[in-house]
């Protein structure tokens, strides 16, 4: 059994800053299925290539629960990284066995796939508005991160919670710090604690006062205790639509990079679920996402993984993994056939929004492009300014000049 006893020593740190988060992935497969790595501080086992994370994410003895962590690398956890907004979030995120069936399940029955189709029309209006919302602004550079694929998602969500109109000004404003959108980072800490404090408001508001929407039925259905449901909230919430806006901006910026899969997406000869699906793979919204808890000593890829540390999940270096995805490993290719992907999770926690998400990419993408098809990127360095995120990939805006609306 391979040990890389240097297990003070990480092989590689993962870098919130770094300019090229790609190339960090291709270091992080060369060196290895599983390497040890230091992310904002906490060292860690990162499961680089598809075959092992797609094992780690099922894993039966790699747990969320951060009671299974061991006691050093939780003290070395800082205060307002994103390490720590994760790992110590008490929302079903964290929760397994029993207590993640009974968190879960309220929530599955109103994402699963059927009821989410039932949406296609409304999103449609709301995407529709957005497009329309473009064609109002004066010639010149447009941030479609900012213009298009924040406000969609978060409109979206913010009316399937049914989130009270006098209040989604406010809710909106702590989203956007909360989310980092925005030309400069800043610590969200301070925005998601007054943005909790608002959703136990919310509900408080609706318990009274029932309405239309997620939360009110939640709170009808008396499942979830007072801090559950929040927790509940807020996590669906700020996760319902930022990864989100990753893939739509990400899936812009490599259609406008790929012309000829445009014209064959504009054309009809590919079908948008197939360019939602090949950017998730190719350029996953989430980078790294921590952590899962060795609950024994185990062995994964002949690496062994003692009781008690953590692995982190390197969703876009598994997206571009030669071993499982050949030669068009690191290219976009939406016209192959679609290989599959793990960027919505597997097994146990995989993402209870990922239907909402692929309709929402499918049907903005579309009307997006069909709007506005001699859209191009403002320039050569247009979509290069990374997130700063360790958790996100994507970039923190993309200019582009629209071009002559279509009717």
């Amino acid at each position: 059994m391979k040990r890389t006893d240097s297990a003070d020593s990480p092989q590689f740190v993962l870098d919130p800053l770094s300019a090229d988060v790609h190339a960090d992935c291709a270091k992080l497969r060369e060196l290895g299925p599983l390497v040890r790595v230091e992310m904002e501080g906490v060292l860690a086992w990162a499961a680089t290539r598809h075959a092992t994370l797609s094992a780690v994410l099922a894993h039966p003895d790699l747990s969320r629960d951060i009671s299974h962590w061991d006691p050093d690398g939780r003290a070395a956890v800082r205060d307002g990284t994103a390490v720590r907004r994760i790992t110590f979030d008490t929302s079903m995120l964290n929760a397994e066995g029993e207590k993640h069936r009974r968190l879960r399940g309220p929530l599955s029955r109103v994402f699963n796939a059927r009821r989410v189709e039932e949406l296609r029309p409304w999103v449609a209006t709301l995407a529709a508005e957005r497009v329309a919302h473009l064609a109002t602004l004066p010639p010149g550079p447009v941030d479609l991160r900012e213009e298009f694929a924040y406000p969609i998602p978060r409109d979206v969500i913010t009316e399937l919670m049914g989130i009270p109109p006098a209040m989604r000004a406010r809710v909106n404003e702590l989203t956007d710090v909360a989310a980092g959108v925005g030309d400069t980072p800043v610590d969200v800490t301070e925005a998601r604690k007054v943005l909790y404090g608002l959703i136990g408001e919310i509900i408080d508001g609706l318990r009274r006062t029932p309405g239309p929407g997620v939360i009110s039925a939640l709170v009808q259905d008396g499942e979830l205790t007072g801090k559950e449901l929040v927790d509940t909230v807020e996590l669906v919430f700020i996760a319902g639509h930022v990864t989100t806006v990753n893939l739509l901006t990400n899936a812009a910026r490599a259609l406008l990079r790929e012309p000829a899969q445009l014209a064959l997406a504009l054309s009809g000869e590919l079908a948008w679920s197939a360019v939602v699906e090949e950017t998730m793979r190719w350029d996953s919204p989430i980078a790294h996402f921590p952590m899962r808890y060795a609950v024994r000593d185990l062995e994964i890829d002949g690496v062994r993984v003692r009781k008690g540390e953590a692995v982190v999940a390197c969703f876009a270096s598994a997206g571009r993994d030669p071993e499982h995805y050949g030669e068009r490993a690191c290219r976009f290719d939406a016209v192959a056939e679609q290989p599959g992907h793990l960027s919505f999770g597997h097994g146990r926690h995989f993402c209870l929004g990922a239907p909402l998400a692929r309709l929402e990419g499918e049907v903005a993408l579309a009307m997006l492009f069909e709007a506005f098809p001699g859209m191009r990127p403002a320039g050569p360095d247009a979509g290069e300014r990374p997130l700063g995120s360790v958790l996100g990939n994507s970039t923190r805006s993309l200019p582009v000049l629209l071009g002559r609306a279509c009717d």
